[in-house]
C-alpha cells in the first residue's frame, strides 16, 4: 500500500517565507535594473523563488542552490564594498539568517522522502554549512578591516600669543556666545585635562520648566549656549525666558519672562529657538584699549579703538551691566544683569520693536534666533526669515542700535546696500533680501563686524532674484562697525539653489602663515569647505578654486557654471548606488531604487521636477555650530556631518491638486512658495525605517593643524542607540547639530550628536576620553567656566530638537572634577 506523501509544516513554512522574500526581491530588482541599477537583486530574487518552489515540491536541490546563492552574494558584496563591515551587513544579514534556518533539520525533513517527520539525509546541509562559514568569514574579515577613522596627532606646543578679543575678559568667564567676540569657542582654562577628564561628575543640574507644549511648533529647540559673567550663569529658553543662576550651585537668582505673543498661537510657527543672550559692561569699556591685529596689510591700515567710553554715559545708564535678549515675537529687550529687570532707558521702557519697518509677515516668520553682536557703542542684530514661504518676505536687514538708549544708528539692507543711514519712520526695508539668522563676529580693533549670509528666499528657485541680492547671498560680508558700510564681501555659493546659507559664526584668529601672522576669519559652510580669508580685506589665505558644477536648472532659472572650493574642505565624495544603505537587503534595495529615481550629478545638482539628491544636505557638513579653535596652538576642532537630503519642484497646477498641510520644519514637508511657478518639497533621504539611505559614518570629530592646513586626525563619533528601531549602541558615527568647545587643558567637548551624550576628547589625538548620558538631546554648543574658587565647570543644555526627533526636555547640567 502506497504511503501518502505529506509536508512537514516547517518545510511548507520555509517555502512560503522564501517565496515571499524572493518575490519582493524580484519585483524590486526588476524596477532597479530597469532604471539602470544593479542586476543582483533581480537575479537573487529569481533564485530565491526557485528555492521556494523546490522546497514546496520537496526537491533536495533547494538547499545546495541556496548555498550557492549565499556564496555568490558574499562575493558580490565584497566586490561592491570591499571589506567595509557596515556596508557588508545589510547585504548579508537576512540571507545569512535564512541560511541558518534552512540548516536546521526541521525545514529539510521530508525533502526527497515519503515519511512525515523522517530526518532528512543527503539534502545539502554540509554544503550549506560551508557557505554559512564563508559568509561568516567575510563578516569577520570586514569587522577586522573596517576603519573609517584617521589616526594621528596634533602639535600641542603653544606657538601664538594671546588673541586681542580677550582684553578685559577674565579667563574664568564666558562672556559671549562663542566665548568672545572672535567666536573661537575656546577657553584658556586648564584644570580639566586628558588625565583627569574621566573623573568629571555632575556638580549641579536644574530644569528650567520651559518644555514644549501641545500648542508649540514641532521644531521647538534648545540650542542655547549660556553665558557666565562673575558669579552668575545666564541662559535663555525656547520661549525666550532668561534665567540667572549661581555659577557654583545652579541656584536660581532671577527669571525674566517676556511673555511672547502670537495672534494665532505658536502651533503654526515653523520653529521656536533661542540660541542665547548677549552681554555689555560699561565698566569694561571705560578703561579698555582694544588692540589692533598683529600685522597690517599694504594699503589696509589696522586701527585700534582707544577712545574710552565717556563717564557721562556710564553715569546715566540705568543698568551698566546689561543683557540683550532677542525674543521669538521680534523684540530686542535690554535687561539689568543683576536684577533681571528691563533697562528702562533702552528703547521703549527696555524694548526695541524689531518689527518696525520690515513690513508684514506670518506669525513666527521673522525674529532673531541668535543673540546679537555687542560692541562698545552698539548692539547689532539680524533676523531669521521663513524659508520657501513666498517671495514677499521681510527684509534681511541688519540693524545697529545704540547700546544705551536703543536708537537706530545704522541699517544695512542687502537689497539696498548703500543706504545705511537710519530709515525713516514710514520706510520699509527691501522685501525678501538675504538675511543673517546666525551669529556675527566682531573685531573692534579693525572696526569690522562679520556677517554669515543667507540667501534670498525661496531657497530652491532663484529665477526672480535681484543682482544685489545675488551679490550678498551665501557668503561673508564685512561691515564697518561705525557706519554699516560694506568693506568687503566674499561669496561661497553662487546663485544658491540648495539652502547653502552660511550657518556657522565666523571665527577670528591671528593665524601663523608662511608669510607671517595674518588676521584671519574662518568660515565653515554647509557644503563642507572651510574658507580662510584675511579679515581685513577678504583675500583668501587658503587657496580657493572655482570648480565646474552640474548645470540644467528648471525653466525660468539658471545655475552658476562654477562654485568656489577651498583647499581646506571636508566635502564628501560623490555617492553611488552601491553607497546606499539600510538595515536589511530590503530597505537597502528601496534606497537604491529611490536613488535611481532622483537626479544626481554630484554636489550642487540643481533642483528638478523629478526630484534631486542634495548631498551634502541643507543641515550641512557644518551648520550653526561652526568650528572651535585653539588660538595659542593654532588648532581647529570640528564635527562634520554627512546627511543627504532630497528636494523636488512641483508645478503649481500639480500642487493645486495636492492637499498640502503645514510643513514639519524648514527642511521637512511641502512648501507652497507663493510667487514662483513651483511648490517645493524637502525631506531627509531616509529609508522607510527612518535610517539614512547613504552608508555610514554620518558624523565625525576631527582635528586640523591650521598652520599647515592639514587634517591630522578624524574619528567617527556617536552611536545609533537613540535613533535606530532597536536601541543597539552601534558606533556608526552619527550627525551632530551644535558645536565644540576647546580648552587650553587639551580637552575638547561635544554634546550635539543624535545620541544623548556629552563627550570629551583628547585634542592631541581625538581619542574619546569621557562621556556622560544626557536626559534629553544635547543639540547645543557646550561652554566652560570657573567659579570664584577656581573650580572649572563644563555646562551643557539638554533640551532636544523637535525636527531632529531627539528627546526634548529642559535640563541644564554642570560637570566638574570632584572637590
Amino acid at each position: 500500500m502506497n504511503r501518502v506523501r505529506r509536508f512537514h509544516p516547517a518545510t511548507l513554512f520555509s517555502a512560503l517565507v522564501f517565496a515571499l522574500w524572493g518575490a519582493v526581491m524580484l519585483l524590486g530588482g526588476i524596477r532597479l535594473f530597469g532604471s539602470g541599477g544593479s542586476v543582483y537583486y533581480l537575479a537573487a530574487g529569481a533564485i530565491t523563488l526557485l528555492v521556494a518552489a523546490l522546497l514546496l515540491f520537496r526537491v533536495r536541490l533547494a538547499v545546495p542552490i541556496y548555498a550557492l546563492l549565499l556564496i555568490a552574494t558574499a562575493a558580490w558584496a565584497v566586490w561592491e564594498v570591499r571589506w567595509d563591515w557596515w556596508q557588508l551587513l545589510p547585504r548579508l544579514d537576512v540571507w545569512f539568517v535564512l541560511g541558518l534556518w534552512l540548516l536546521l533539520p526541521w525545514p529539510r525533513r521530508g525533502l526527497g522522502h515519503d515519511r512525515f517527520g523522517e530526518t532528512a539525509r543527503g539534502t545539502g546541509g554540509g554544503f550549506l554549512f560551508l557557505s554559512l562559514l564563508i559568509v561568516a568569514a567575510v563578516g569577520i574579515v570586514g569587522a577586522l578591516h573596517t576603519d573609517h577613522d584617521q589616526p594621528g596627532e596634533l602639535p600641542m606646543a603653544d606657538v601664538s600669543g594671546p588673541q586681542g578679543d580677550r582684553a578685559a575678559r577674565p579667563d574664568s568667564d564666558w562672556t559671549d556666545y562663542g566665548g568672545s567676540p572672535y567666536g573661537q569657542r575656546y577657553s584658556p582654562l586648564k584644570q580639566i585635562t586628558p588625565d583627569n577628564v574621566g573623573q568629571l561628575q555632575v556638580a549641579w543640574k536644574i530644569q528650567t520648566g520651559d518644555v514644549p507644549g501641545p500648542d508649540d511648533p514641532a521644531e521647538t529647540t534648545a540650542e542655547n549656549t549660556p553665558l557666565k559673567i562673575g558669579d552668575t550663569v545666564y541662559l535663555c529658553t525656547p520661549h525666550s525666558k532668561v534665567i540667572a543662576v549661581n555659577a557654583a550651585t545652579g541656584e536660581k537668582r532671577w527669571e525674566f519672562d517676556p511673555k511672547i505673543q502670537s495672534p494665532v498661537g505658536f502651533k503654526h510657527w515653523e520653529h521656536m529657538t533661542c540660541r542665547g543672550v548677549s552681554y555689555h559692561d560699561d565698566a569694561k569699556y571705560a578703561a579698555a584699549v582694544i588692540p589692533a591685529p598683529a600685522t597690517t596689510a599694504a594699503g589696509v591700515p589696522a586701527v585700534a579703538s582707544t577712545a574710552p567710553l565717556p563717564p557721562s554715559a556710564i553715569a546715566t545708564a540705568s543698568c551698566p551691566r546689561r543683557l540683550f535678549l532677542p525674543t521669538a515675537d521680534a523684540r530686542l529687550i535690554a535687561l539689568d544683569a543683576d536684577t533681571g529687570q528691563p533697562c528702562t532707558d533702552f528703547g521703549q521702557q527696555g524694548t526695541v520693536n524689531l518689527r518696525t519697518n520690515v513690513g508684514p509677515f506670518t506669525p513666527g516668520g521673522y525674529y532673531s534666533t541668535s543673540p546679537p553682536a555687542v560692541t562698545k557703542d552698539l548692539v547689532i542684530i539680524g533676523g531669521h526669515v521663513t524659508d520657501n514661504e513666498s517671495t514677499n518676505e521681510p527684509s534681511g536687514v541688519i540693524r545697529a542700535f545704540d547700546v544705551h538708549d536703543g536708537h537706530l544708528v545704522w541699517n544695512w539692507d542687502p537689497g539696498n546696500p548703500d543706504a545705511t543711514a537710519p530709515i525713516g519712520p514710514d520706510g520699509i526695508y527691501t522685501r525678501n533680501s538675504p538675511n543673517v539668522w546666525s551669529l556675527f563676529s566682531v573685531d573692534e580693533g579693525l572696526g569690522i563686524v562679520y556677517l554669515p549670509m543667507g540667501n534670498q528666499t525661496p531657497d530652491q528657485f532663484g529665477g526672480g532674484r535681484t543682482p544685489t541680492s545675488e551679490k550678498y547671498s551665501a557668503g561673508l560680508v564685512a561691515l564697518d562697525v561705525a557706519t554699516g558700510k560694506v568693506k568687503w564681501n566674499y561669496q561661497f555659493t553662487h546663485h544658491d539653489l540648495w539652502d547653502m546659507d552660511v550657518g556657522g559664526q565666523p571665527t577670528l584668529i591671528d593665524l601663523q602663515t608662511a608669510d607671517g601672522v595674518k588676521p584671519a576669519v574662518i568660515a565653515s559652510t554647509k557644503q563642507g569647505s572651510v574658507y580662510v580669508l584675511d579679515r581685513r580685506d577678504g583675500t583668501p589665505i587658503v587657496p580657493i578654486q572655482e570648480v565646474p558644477r552640474p548645470q540644467g536648472a528648471v525653466a525660468g532659472d539658471h545655475t552658476a557654471p562654477t562654485q568656489p572650493l577651498s583647499d581646506l574642505n571636508f566635502a564628501p565624495p560623490q555617492v553611488r548606488e552601491r553607497d546606499m544603505w539600510g538595515t536589511t537587503p530590503l530597505d537597502q534595495l528601496w534606497c537604491r531604487v529611490r536613488f535611481r529615481s532622483l537626479r544626481y550629478d554630484g554636489m550642487f545638482t540643481p533642483p528638478s521636477l523629478q526630484g534631486s539628491l542634495v548631498f551634502p544636505g541643507n543641515f550641512g557638513v557644518f551648520d550653526w555650530g561652526g568650528v572651535s579653535v585653539d588660538p595659542t596652538r593654532q588648532l581647529m576642532l570640528i564635527n562634520p556631518s554627512y546627511m543627504a537630503f532630497q528636494s523636488k519642484l512641483i508645478p503649481k497646477e500639480e500642487l493645486a491638486k495636492m492637499e498640502v498641510g503645514p510643513a514639519k520644519s524648514e527642511t521637512e514637508g511641502v512648501k507652497k512658495a507663493e510667487g514662483i511657478p513651483y511648490g517645493i518639497e524637502l525631506s531627509a533621504f531616509l529609508s522607510p525605517l527612518g535610517i539614512p539611505c547613504q552608508a555610514p559614518p554620518w558624523g565625525y570629530v576631527a582635528g586640523v593643524d591650521l598652520r599647515s592646513g592639514k587634517m591630522m586626525w578624524r574619528h567617527k563619533n556617536g552611536t545609533i542607540v537613540d535613533s535606530a528601531p532597536l536601541p543597539i549602541p552601534m558606533p556608526l558615527g552619527v550627525p551632530s547639530l551644535g558645536g565644540m568647545v576647546t580648552t587650553a587643558g587639551g580637552v575638547t567637548f561635544l554634546s550635539g550628536t543624535l545620541d544623548y551624550y556629552v563627550r570629551g576628547y583628547d585634542v592631541r589625538t581625538g581619542r574619546k576620553l569621557w562621556e556622560s548620558r544626557l536626559p534629553a538631546g544635547g543639540q547645543a554648543t557646550p561652554m566652560t567656566y570657573a567659579d570664584s574658587s577656581g573650580r572649572q565647570y563644563l555646562l551643557v543644555v539638554a533640551g532636544g530638537h523637535g525636527s531632529l526627533g531627539t528627546k526634548q526636555g529642559d535640563w541644564v547640567i554642570a560637570y566638574a572634577l570632584p572637590k
